[in-house]
C-alpha cells in the first residue's frame, strides 16, 4: 500500500476512535442508572464512572488534536486495557472482543 492510502487508514481509524471514546465518556459522565449497578456490581469505588467518564473524554480530545494524538493513543491503550482486563475478570468475554480490537485499531491510528 502506499504511504497516502496508509495515512487514509490511520486518519480514518483516529476520527472512528476519537467518536467512540467521545461516546463512552458521554455515557459515563451521564452515568444512567443501569450504568451505576453495573460498577456497583463489580465493586468500583462510588462515582468511579465519573474517573472512566473523565479519561475517555481526555482520550477522546486528545486524539482529536494532531498535537497530542500520541498521547491520546497512550492513554486510550491504557483505558482500553483496563477495561478489557474488567470485562475479562468478570467472565464479560463477549465484550471484551471490541475493546481488544479497538486497542489493535489504534496502532494504525497514530500513524
Amino acid at each position: 500500500m502506499s504511504d497516502i492510502a496508509l495515512s487514509s487508514v490511520g486518519y480514518g481509524l483516529d476520527v472512528i476512535l476519537t467518536v467512540l471514546f467521545a461516546l463512552a465518556a458521554i455515557m459515563n459522565l451521564a452515568a444512567p442508572d443501569a450504568l451505576r449497578r453495573v460498577y456497583r456490581r463489580w465493586d468500583y469505588p462510588r462515582g468511579f464512572y465519573y474517573v472512566t467518564g473523565l479519561s475517555q473524554a481526555l482520550t477522546a480530545l486528545f486524539l482529536a488534536l494532531p498535537q497530542t494524538r500520541i498521547w491520546g493513543g497512550i492513554l486510550g491503550a491504557l483505558v482500553l486495557f483496563a477495561t478489557t482486563v474488567t470485562l475479562l475478570n468478570h467472565r464479560q468475554y463477549l465484550y471484551a472482543v471490541p475493546t481488544i480490537l479497538m486497542i489493535i485499531a489504534i496502532v494504525p491510528a497514530m500513524a
